[in-house]
């Protein structure tokens, strides 16, 4: 709800605005949101992944051993209209887990070149089955939030490293405990975790009570 720019735009052209239920209204009132707004309950990822289950086969894809701690990360949105800032914890975090089974996911073509040119961590040379490996890893570190809002769906660990102000959907994840910020490198400590991937205990919900808020905007117009 802080993407001033592109909210100033959608929100007034939209004939229906569909955010999670945990971002007040009244914030985007001021984008010409008013009387458009169709609240859903906890996070999309928990309606788009419902029916997802993880497929190992991507660890072998990058030769991962699930033996050992598996870490994703996320590299920070460097060119974006709601990051701007450089994120110097996140290049300390890369450091702490050089050497380790440390999958990296970069957004842009210098990040990857960058990444490669030391070759002390996994970046994937094309396209992977990220929402697995999302689910087989024993922690995910993200400067971005659909990653880790996937993560929490999904029941793995996770902490992000935005510097901006936080929205609503991360302030209450933080409060839940189920999204940790990071403040210091040091506190990432990397281990197996129990039950991988974690299906039983996710949060599944119906697609359709989704599907039908998108469709509102149409089928009222």
């Amino acid at each position: 709800e802080w993407a001033t720019v592109q909210h100033n735009v959608n929100c007034r052209l939209a004939k229906a605005v569909v955010v999670p239920d945990a971002i007040p209204q009244e914030r985007l009132y001021r984008y010409g949101a008013r009387n458009k707004i169709r609240p859903y309950e906890g996070l999309k990822e928990e309606y788009y992944l419902a029916d997802f289950e993880p497929d190992a086969a991507v660890l072998s894809e990058l030769g991962l051993d699930r033996s050992r701690p598996i870490v994703v990360l996320r590299t920070p949105p460097a060119v974006s209209l709601y990051h701007r800032f450089e994120n110097d914890l996140f290049r300390q975090v890369l450091d702490r887990v050089r050497g380790e089974q440390a999958v990296v996911l970069p957004r842009t073509e210098d990040q990857r070149a960058e990444l490669e040119r030391t070759g002390d961590w996994i970046v994937p040379p094309r396209a992977i089955d990220a929402q697995s490996l999302v689910a087989y890893a024993d922690l995910v570190v993200s400067a971005g939030g659909t990653m880790n809002r996937e993560a929490v769906a999904l029941g793995t660990p996770v902490y992000t490293t935005f510097e901006g102000r936080p929205g609503a959907v991360d302030e209450r994840l933080i409060t839940e405990g189920r999204l940790r910020r990071l403040e210091h490198a040091e506190d990432v400590k990397l281990a197996k975790r129990g039950g991988v991937p974690v299906s039983g205990e996710r949060v599944r919900r119906d697609p359709a009570l989704l599907t039908d808020l998108l469709l509102s905007a149409v089928i009222r117009a």
